[in-house]
Parts: C-alpha cells; sequence; structure tokens
C-alpha cells in the first residue's frame, strides 16, 4: 500500500488531512472521534481577539467606573485563556495526533502571554489567523502588511512551537507577503483564511452573515496561488478552503500543498468524509504507482509545468474571447 505519510511544519502526520479549526474541534470528545475516523491532525477552534473585546465592552456598559476596565479585560482574557488550555490538555490526553493551537487576532495585541501557555499547555503548533482590515485611506499597504511581520516576529521570540500563518488573498503581492512572513519566522503558512462575509437584507435595511460553508468553486482560487508560491518559496503550505472531496485533495497536493485542511465538507457529509478522501488518495496513487506523497507533490506547480504562465492571470483574456 502507498505511504499516505507527510510532514507539516515538522509535525509528522499519519496522513494529510487536518481538520480545521471550527466548532467540529471545540471539544476533546470531538476531536477524539475525529481521530477516530482518520484525521491526521486537528486545529482547535480559536480564540478570537474579537470576542475578548465584544465581551470586555459588554460587561463595561454596565460599569461606571474607569477603574475598572483593566480589571474586566484582564478578567476575560485570563478566563478565555483558561479554558482554552484546559482544552489542549484534554485533547493531548485523550488523542495521539497533533493538536494545533489557533489564534484570531487583529492587531500586535500581547499575544505573546498568551503562546507562552498555549505552549505549556502542550500544543503541538500554533495557526495564526490574522486579518487587519485596510480601512484607513491615509495608511499604506505596507502598514497594513507589517502588523502580519511583526505579530509572526514577536511570536517567534516568545515560543519554540511552529507557527503557521493563515491569510487571505486580499494582497497586491502574495508571493512577497507569503516570502516576508518566511522570513519573520513564519514555519508555513496556510491559503486561505475564510472571513466573516457580509449580506444585506433589502427588506429589513440590516447587516446580515452570508453563507458560512465554503463551495468547491473556491478550490480555483487556492488552486492557483499553492501552485504558484510552492514554486517560487520553499515554505510548508496548508489548504484551506472548497477541498470537498478526494479529487479536490489530489489536485491541491499536485499543486504543492503540504496538508489538506477539512471543514465544510465534514459539516456537510460526516465524519465518514474523512475515511473517503483517505481512500481515494490512497487508490488513485495504487493506480498512478506512486508510493509516497513526496513522488508527486508539486509535479503541477508554477515551477514543474512546462508552460506555467497558465497559472497567470493573462489566461483570463484567451479562454473568454470566443464568447459573445
Amino acid at each position: 500500500m502507498p505511504n499516505i505519510e507527510t510532514q507539516y511544519m515538522g509535525l509528522h502526520l499519519k496522513n494529510p488531512f487536518i481538520v480545521s479549526s471550527s466548532g467540529l474541534t471545540n471539544s476533546p470528545e470531538r476531536i477524539f472521534e475525529l481521530e477516530k475516523a482518520g484525521a491526521g491532525a486537528v486545529i482547535l477552534k480559536s480564540i478570537f481577539e474579537e470576542q475578548i473585546l465584544f465581551e470586555t465592552t459588554d460587561l463595561l456598559q454596565y460599569n461606571s467606573y474607569p477603574e475598572a476596565q483593566d480589571y474586566i479585560l484582564n478578567y476575560a482574557r485570563e478566563n478565555t485563556l483558561r479554558n482554552y488550555t484546559s482544552l489542549i490538555e484534554k485533547a493531548k490526553a485523550k488523542v495521539n495526533i497533533p493538536v494545533i493551537a489557533s489564534i484570531n487576532c487583529v492587531s500586535d495585541s500581547d499575544w505573546e502571554t498568551f503562546a507562552k501557555d498555549i505552549e505549556k499547555a502542550g500544543a503541538d503548533a500554533l495557526e495564526l489567523n490574522i486579518y487587519a482590515i485596510p480601512t484607513d485611506k491615509n495608511k499604506s499597504a505596507e502598514y497594513y502588511e507589517q502588523i502580519y511581520y511583526d505579530i509572526v516576529s514577536n511570536l517567534k521570540q516568545s515560543i519554540k512551537i511552529p507557527i503557521a500563518v493563515k491569510i487571505g488573498k486580499s494582497f497586491t503581492n502574495l508571493i512577497q507577503v507569503a516570502d516576508k512572513l518566511h522570513a519573520y519566522g513564519a514555519d508555513a503558512i496556510t491559503l486561505f483564511n475564510r472571513f466573516y462575509e457580509l449580506d444585506i437584507d433589502i427588506e429589513e435595511f440590516r447587516l446580515t452573515s452570508a453563507s458560512i460553508f465554503s463551495s468547491e468553486d473556491e478550490l480555483r482560487s487556492i488552486l492557483r496561488w499553492i501552485a504558484i508560491i510552492s514554486g517560487k518559496i520553499d515554505i510548508p503550505i496548508s489548504a484551506s478552503t472548497g477541498i470537498h472531496t478526494g479529487e479536490d485533495a489530489v489536485k491541491i497536493i499536485l499543486a504543492g500543498a503540504t496538508s489538506v485542511q477539512l471543514c465544510s465538507t465534514i459539516y456537510k457529509h460526516g465524519n465518514k468524509i474523512i475515511g473517503e478522501m483517505i481512500e481515494f488518495l490512497t487508490q488513485w496513487m495504487l493506480a498512478k504507482n506512486f508510493k509516497n506523497i513526496e513522488q508527486f507533490r508539486g509535479r503541477m506547480n508554477y515551477e514543474s509545468i512546462k508552460n506555467p504562465v497558465v497559472y497567470e492571470r493573462s489566461q483570463f483574456m484567451k479562454y473568454f474571447s470566443g464568447i459573445e
């Protein structure tokens, strides 16, 4: 049988399938069931900086004493962290697969303290979900990008466990951002972060949430960028968003992904989809006579194919030139 084991930022995985940060990974019991279903690793549900700030603001509106602000903020942080480190400890005691912690942050806050406690609790690695929304027209793109680099740099000085950075695609030069994140100490990147999406209720004139699940159509975007970045930068890449089938997983590994994150497809089909995707990957490798994943990883990335221009946007006009 083919060997589907892999390495992801120094972690040994029995297969490339990681259950991404979500409600699926918010309890030791659920994580245990995911391991039984075949998951190679799990990323715990995130600690959200925005949630801590929201809870703090909510508490402060009922307190008129200014000196209470620091106390309430510290209480909210410590309570959140205490619950999170407990989840890490219980998950590590229950499963044998790597347990990756997750922080969702929007600023260069005091995450060093959080990260140290997360490391001490036994997390095998940390995934950073960073998104600084550029709303100030007087600040440059470089200013917002530097927030990412500063967070990574500060955390790398505080902890020894590997750090992956989960980013969105709204950058002018994704290749440069990935390269700089690597230079500042990121051990891996995850493409792409699926941020909260808005919709508008035209009857009630209010903001609502768009669909929280990804669609298979979203695979195309990460396929292109993983193929390009993996061909130009030597950094492990975890694929996230739009991966719903075993065929999708094979495509994304051919493009150069080191690991494959699953979420929406598990919500839609249950834990059994993990085993089905493992079976597809194994049978495909048998049919193609691949003995291990490294024999085909990146075989279709930007640097490996004869005509890499097909990954470039200029092909858009060629593709649609015959449509009137």
